[in-house]
């Protein structure tokens, strides 16, 4: 629907923003607060409350009894080692590699992301169906229709694809399938040229373009739309976990800008090589997160830490998985045997305890949980 210029033509659009705003707002007094930070405040009764909640399970269930455990143990690591204090978190990252290693690589998967090219379809999606070829009374349609099939993959992506194919898989795939839609669309409009050559009707090549358009944005909303978003949730342990999270999501708005203002510019003077330029980007993406993103779906942040010890990274997460299983089987023993939390080594052996609590049947753990 075309609606000639007024006061509300920028009326409506931010009227209709303020209902998912207010929803947010109404469904977050509800939201329960996290039982880890319950525990560093000392609130142990509400965060057991808060925990069985989130489980589902018993306080006296033995799954509850090692995800306890293993807060209380990261708690205690986080007081003898980082500190409690707003400062004491920038100072332990700025003295360990690792933690600005990983940072860096938190900061580069948003990167990667704004690469892809999304913030500049966002942003200047009318430009774009224009020098596909689609006539300026379909260009509304067009955009709305981008704008519904980024909405419906993000359903299937929080409600099927993040846990049941794991973060790491789903950037590969992204990466590759992002690639080659970008270097078909480049490659319509080099040799096609619709905007030097307009047509009342689209042609074959015009409609396969404008299908491989949004095939990358039905395969791009579900991998890196969202998905940088929870590895950087789960990839640092509770000690630095807001200080991280802040620096990667500033590092986010900051790539965001780079691309949104340039990319005017980019298509004035690079025409279809900003398509060339994103499929070239979303092609090394591919080799980054192959190279040195693990899977974390399924690691307790208290074990986060491991999970870059282990090389190669590709193998870092099933590896782990299974010494995490050998350490609840340990912790379980000691539950049985009564010795839990007592010096059962041998002498000058200290008791080094990670365990990773195992979910019952049919339930499934994040590390963004709790």
């Amino acid at each position: 629907m075309h609606m000639s210029p007024s006061h509300e033509q920028w009326i409506i659009p931010f009227a209709i923003q303020i209902i998912p705003a207010g929803l947010l707002f109404i469904g977050a007094l509800w939201i329960k607060e996290s039982p880890r930070w319950l525990f560093l405040k000392g609130r142990r009764v509400q965060a057991m409350q808060n925990l069985t909640w989130i489980r589902q399970l018993d306080e006296t269930d033995i799954y509850i009894t090692e995800e306890v455990a293993a807060i209380d143990q990261a708690l205690e690591e986080q007081i003898a080692t980082v500190g409690i204090g707003f400062w004491k978190p920038f100072k332990a990252v700025a003295a360990s590699k690792a933690i600005i290693y990983r940072l860096f690589l938190g900061c580069m998967l948003f990167f990667w992301q704004n690469g892809s090219g999304i913030n500049a379809i966002n942003y200047y999606s009318p430009t774009i169906f224009t020098s596909i070829g689609v006539s300026s009374s379909a260009v509304g349609w067009m955009t709305g229709i981008f704008g519904v099939i980024k909405a419906v993959m993000t359903f299937v992506w929080l409600l099927f694809l993040v846990d049941q194919l794991g973060r790491r898989n789903l950037l590969l795939g992204g990466a590759i399938t992002g690639s080659i839609c970008m270097w078909v669309i480049g490659a319509y409009i080099c040799a096609v040229r619709p905007e030097d050559n307009p047509t009342d009707k689209l042609n074959g090549g015009g409609i396969a373009a404008i299908f491989f358009f949004y095939l990358w944005t039905a395969v791009y909303t579900p991998t890196w739309n969202g998905t940088p978003w929870v590895i950087n949730s789960e990839f640092f342990d509770p000690n630095i976990r807001s200080l991280a999270q802040a620096a990667t999501t500033a590092s986010n708005w900051l790539f965001n800008f780079l691309v949104s203002r340039f990319t005017k510019q980019m298509f004035a003077t690079m025409h279809y090589g900003v398509y060339f330029f994103f499929a070239a980007l979303s092609f090394l993406a591919f080799f980054f997160a192959f190279f040195l993103i693990p899977e974390t779906s399924g690691i307790p942040l208290e074990a986060i830490d491991r999970l870059f010890e282990i090389k190669p990274i590709w193998k870092a997460h099933s590896k782990l998985k299974a010494q995490l299983k050998e350490d609840e089987e340990q912790f379980r023993f000691e539950i049985k045997e009564g010795i839990f939390g007592k010096d059962a080594e041998e002498p000058g052996q200290a008791h080094v305890e990670n365990p990773s609590p195992v979910l019952a049947p049919g339930q499934e753990r994040d590390a963004t949980e709790a």
